[in-house]
């Protein structure tokens, strides 16, 4: 798993490729929760490049979701493959989630 940030004034873009499973989630939390922390509210998670994501990457991806909420923020998806596109509507993540399908969708207000 590489996690990348880009901020720019508006967004944060973080980039992440490879899997998100068991063995990593907590250094994928970790990233995003400081993310969080270094004061940016509006994040879109770049997914063009995860090939894999268990039941504990999805927690964190709820977990971000949630503090972004609660700070009145936004967290954006996009670039999904379509594996982890099922995924998220077997698991009903589509409908929690905004999700778009490149980054250039992802920043229209």
């Amino acid at each position: 798993m590489n996690v990348k940030l880009e901020a720019s004034e508006e967004y944060a873009l973080v980039s992440l490729d490879g899997r998100v499973d068991t063995t990593n989630a907590n250094e994928f939390e970790n990233s995003m929760l400081k993310v969080i922390s270094d004061g940016h509210t509006k994040i879109i998670l770049d997914c063009s490049g995860l090939d894999y994501i268990s039941s504990s990457g999805l927690r964190v991806f709820l977990i971000v979701q949630k503090r972004l909420t609660a700070a009145k923020g936004q967290f954006r998806l996009c670039g999904l493959q379509p594996g982890i596109v099922e995924i998220f509507d077997i698991s009903g993540f589509t409908s929690i989630f905004s999700i778009f399908p490149n980054k250039e969708a992802a920043t229209k207000p």
